[in-house]
């Protein structure tokens, strides 16, 4: 299917992860479908992904940016604009569980919410009169723990929450200029980030066999090629009247039946 996104400016936040992340495979995936991805993260190894890209003849722009500092925001969009004269899609990627619980320090949690939701808030922010001229769309990339909680997390799970408030909100605010406002929800994919996690614990392949079990449809991790291949439907024109919803990618993780979990296997 012919996902029309040829030529589409596409704005991704949190895009310059390892090879491998959600953020990295998004904008892969962009580029195979000939969209033109601008990616927009504080981690330089966006030059090179930039650059990649550039070397197999596909246009694309990194610009370093601290997703947290306003000023760095909306330098972040008039570069875009300079180069593309325009946004036909945003897609908010930054996420980092960074632990920030009920024993974090004021400043702690206050930087969680910077990091993984007050950033949502300005990408869209400065992007807006743009997406307002292509009638584009904003996509965020959420997290199970905003509905079901996880423990420790205090920061992370209140802009999660947030960053679903926000998806409802913009549905609402921006039904008049034909904008579209849309959130994936993720539960467990075995990410780079994950990866590294799973090697800190001293019984890390056990629990990594607890958590696919724990996964009703198949046993195993969203796939981060499936987080991205439903991103660019949901940021497409194939999904023009689809606005406010969370589309759950997690194999069943949050709403079917625990009886579906075997100890089989």
């Amino acid at each position: 299917m012919d996902l029309h996104l040829k030529g589409k400016i596409v704005v991704v936040s949190g895009s310059a992860g390892k090879e491998g992340s959600i953020g990295e495979t998004i904008i892969k995936r962009l580029a195979d479908e000939g969209a033109i991805p601008a990616l927009v993260d504080r981690n330089s190894r966006g030059f090179g992904y930039a650059e990649e890209l550039q070397k197999k003849g596909i246009d694309a722009l990194f610009v370093q940016t601290d997703v947290t500092d306003p000023g760095q925001m909306e330098s972040a969009v008039k570069q875009i604009i300079a180069k593309y004269g325009r946004i036909d899609a945003v897609i908010n990627n930054v996420g980092v569980n960074d632990g920030a619980g009920l024993d974090a320090s004021y400043e702690e949690f206050m930087d969680s919410l910077k990091l993984n939701v007050v950033s949502y808030f300005l990408m869209v922010k400065y992007a807006l009169p743009y997406l307002k001229e292509s009638k584009g769309n904003v996509l965020n990339i959420g997290s199970k723990v905003a509905l079901t909680g996880q423990g420790g997390t205090s920061g992370y799970a209140a802009a999660k929450g947030g960053v679903l408030g926000l998806t409802r909100e913009w549905a609402v605010d921006l039904i008049q200029f034909g904008i579209r406002s849309n959130a994936i929800i993720i539960a467990e994919s075995y990410t780079p980030a994950y990866e590294d996690w799973i090697k800190t614990l001293p019984d890390g392949e056990t629990v990594l066999k607890k958590i696919n079990k724990s996964i009703p449809f198949e046993s195993r991790m969203t796939k981060t090629e499936e987080i991205a291949d439903t991103a660019l439907f949901i940021i497409s024109d194939r999904s023009s009247h689809t606005t406010g919803q969370f589309v759950f990618v997690d194999g069943g993780y949050v709403h079917l039946d625990r009886a579906l979990i075997s100890d089989v296997n």
